[in-house]
Order: C-alpha cells, then sequence, then structure tokens
C-alpha cells in the first residue's frame, strides 16, 4: 500500500501577501499539495496562482484539481504545465477533467457538447500534453485536435513528467484516467443539468468498489503504479458522531446514515476515528491520497500529522 499524503484545494486570497500566507500555511500543516480548481468564478487562474504560491513555499507540491480540458488546446496546456514546472523546480502535479458545467461554456461562448464527446475529446488531450511533456515532437490529427511538428520548450524539470491526474465519477472518465493517468481521482459526484445539479448518490461504499473495480480491470498490468485519490467533501471534527452524520443525510437525504459512514468522500468523529477510516478506506480500495478543501483544512490537519507519509 502506499503511504498516505494530503492536498487541499485553495480558491482565491485577498491580496498576494494573503495567498503566500495561505500556502506556507498549508505547507506548515503537513499536506503535500497545494491545489487550485479551474473555474470561470470567483477564484484564482490556476497556473499564475501556482506559481506564486511554489514561490513562497520550499517542499509544497502544486497541482491543478482539475483543469477543464475545454479551456484550452492541449499545446497551450503542456507548455504552461511545463513552464511551472521548471519554475516550482519539479513540483507540479497536473490534473485535468472534461468539464461539467454548461455556465461556463456559454460565458465563455464554448459550445457545450454532450459529455460523450467532452470525454472523447478530453482523452485526445491527454495524449497529445502527455507525449510533448515527455520530449517528443508531436504531429497529430483527431477528431478534436490537430498539432503539426510541435516541441516543447521548456522541457518540464520532472521526467519523463510530471505526475498527471484525471478525476472524475462518471465510468467513462474514470476508463481514460485508467488508461492515461498517473493518480485516479474519485469524486463520487455527477453533475446534472449542466452543472447545476450535484448528484451525490455514488457515495456509497458499493458503487466505490465498482468504479475501482473498472480503473483496476481499465488499467490491467498498470493499476499496481497508480495512486488513487478521494476528494473529501465534509469533513467534521466531533465527539457526536451520530447526530452530525443525522444532520449530513437531512443535506443529502439520498444517503443513509451508513451510507456516509462508509463513504470515502466523508469524514465524521473523532480523530482517532478518521484515522481509523482512512485506513479502513486504504486497505479496502487503495485510495492513499486524500484531497479536502480549504474550509476544512484546519479540521484535517490532526489527521494529517497522524498518517502523512505512513
Amino acid at each position: 500500500m502506499r503511504p498516505f499524503r494530503f492536498g487541499v484545494n485553495v480558491r482565491t486570497a485577498a491580496s498576494a501577501a494573503d495567498w503566500a500566507d495561505k500556502a506556507r500555511k498549508v505547507e506548515r500543516l503537513g499536506y503535500s499539495v497545494l491545489l487550485v480548481p479551474d473555474h470561470l468564478a470567483e477564484l484564482f487562474a490556476p497556473f499564475p496562482a501556482l506559481a506564486a504560491a511554489a514561490a513562497a513555499t520550499t517542499r509544497l507540491r502544486i497541482g491543478t484539481g482539475v483543469l477543464n480540458n475545454d479551456l484550452r488546446h492541449p499545446v497551450l496546456t503542456a507548455r504552461d504545465a511545463a513552464t511551472l514546472d521548471v519554475l516550482s523546480d519539479g513540483r507540479l502535479e497536473l490534473g485535468v477533467g472534461a468539464g461539467h458545467m454548461r455556465s461556463e461554456y456559454e460565458q465563455a461562448g464554448i459550445a457545450f457538447d454532450p459529455g460523450v464527446t467532452r470525454i472523447e475529446r478530453l482523452a485526445e488531450a491527454v495524449g497529445i500534453v502527455k507525449r510533448l511533456l515527455e520530449g517528443e515532437t508531436v504531429t497529430f490529427t483527431g477528431r478534436h485536435y490537430r498539432v503539426s511538428g510541435h516541441t516543447l520548450h521548456p522541457r518540464p524539470k520532472q521526467r519523463p513528467r510530471p505526475p498527471l491526474l484525471i478525476g472524475g465519477n462518471a465510468p467513462p472518465v474514470l476508463s481514460v484516467a485508467a488508461a492515461e493517468a498517473d493518480i485516479v481521482g474519485l469524486t463520487g459526484i455527477t453533475f446534472r443539468r449542466g452543472g447545476t445539479a450535484p448528484d451525490v448518490a455514488d457515495f456509497r461504499a458499493s458503487v466505490v468498489d465498482e468504479r475501482v473495480r473498472l480503473v483496476r480491470e481499465t488499467a490491467g498490468p498498470r493499476f499496481a503504479q497508480l495512486e488513487l485519490n478521494a476528494l473529501v467533501q465534509r469533513v467534521i471534527v466531533t465527539e457526536s458522531r451520530g447526530k452530525a452524520v443525522d444532520e449530513l443525510v437531512a443535506r443529502w437525504p439520498q444517503l443513509t446514515a451508513d451510507d456516509l459512514l462508509a463513504s470515502p468522500y466523508v469524514l465524521v468523529g473523532t480523530v482517532d476515528q478518521m484515522v481509523d477510516d482512512l485506513r479502513a478506506r486504504r486497505e479496502r480500495w487503495g485510495i492513499s491520497y486524500v484531497m479536502t478543501h480549504e474550509a476544512f483544512m484546519d479540521a484535517l490537519a490532526p489527521v494529517v500529522e497522524r498518517l502523512a507519509g505512513r
């Protein structure tokens, strides 16, 4: 089993000094990775924000959590990623996904294609990005992208390239992740009605069993090299575990208390209970990379102190 490591999504800050302070706090608390999401909303653009976070820290890895593939041509994604890896002294982890919020596409004047098309486009883009980052001169003609004789400059510091994370919940996205990524990000959420209706029914352990089985079967022999990641949506430190879970059930009525206690996307209870839960989930599913949101960074910190690197 891989040792545990932890990441936190940080969205924005009031100033450059505030952002640097946040990055140093993430590092000080023992998190391995600071990640920035990618939405056309009230949050920093990922690449410049991550460059600033790297400049403010010494060991902290930085990551996109995750890029919307449709907002950038893969040649530009590769160039930004390579430059950031050089400027961060080899600390980048590149996360990409297929996009899910229709409103962003409409704001940017981009067609919001069906999921199957967006995932097909993601698969093409990932192939281009990987080849460029690995130093190939790429010529490619696909359904969605064309590249003619492009070679990346600079090459990233990490060789053969920075780790690639592909995150999502839909089986087709996880199939691409299993075939192409180094880190498979499990989110458990299905975004319906153009991203306006998040559905957490797949938080159930039985569904996670199915998703991990799909990843294992699709990855084949390379499954042993994959790192499995889960995005934890709630971290609640409490002595009253039952009461806290009941409050979550009121928020997510499609789930039972037992569903939530067994889910890799929720952590509720004492620090000891959370430590035991994460160990059990690693044993069951192989999930060793745990990610959460800035709002829960302090709550999860005692667990990070207990488990990081173990």
